[in-house]
């Protein structure tokens, strides 16, 4: 979520992953992947450097906390290990059906 400022100087706060666009035209217009449009102080490269700023720290954050594999699983910055190297369907006992 980025802090950006509405034409009115009030203060809101965006989910950035629901911006489609950013537009400069001359007052900065933020297009919602739902087609809202929001005006906003910010230029439209001041947006981006805080998009990337957020983006940077949930990031450092998970990498903070490698401790924690399932969140770094979860998150896809790595991939599960294997349990076993017989795939599933060789490694049920004989005579034993999935259901």
């Amino acid at each position: 979520m980025i802090q950006l400022t509405r034409l009115n100087s009030q203060q809101i706060t965006v989910n950035s992953d629901l911006i489609k666009f950013v537009e400069s035209n001359p007052d900065t217009v933020i297009t919602l992947v739902n087609g809202e449009k929001i005006l906003v102080h910010e230029t439209a490269d001041q947006v981006l450097a805080r998009v990337i700023e957020f983006r940077r720290a949930v990031l450092a954050g998970l990498l903070n906390n490698s401790s924690d594999a399932t969140t770094m699983v979860a998150a896809g910055c790595v991939q599960p290990q294997e349990r076993s190297m017989v795939p599933r369907s060789e490694a049920r006992p004989e005579g034993r059906s999935r259901g």
